[in-house]
């Protein structure tokens, strides 16, 4: 077994999978940051206005007999 192309191939391995983690670390910072804007834009709209551009058809039209 070569001893020095053993070393390099899991220094490689390391270096690899020590990126990906980082890179998993900076997706999962911005997905965080991305919904608390979000929790942030739902809370703060009025609930009438949010179910009008939901069901805007819903209350506009109604039949009366009599």
């Amino acid at each position: 077994m070569d001893i020095a192309g053993l070393s390099t191939s899991m220094s490689m391995a390391n270096l690899q999978t020590g990126w990906g983690m980082k890179m998993l670390d900076k997706a999962m910072d911005n997905a965080r940051s991305q919904g608390a804007q979000l929790a942030e834009m739902i809370s703060s709209a009025p609930a009438a206005s949010m179910e009008l551009s939901v069901n805007p058809y819903l209350g506009s039209n109604f039949d009366v007999r009599v």
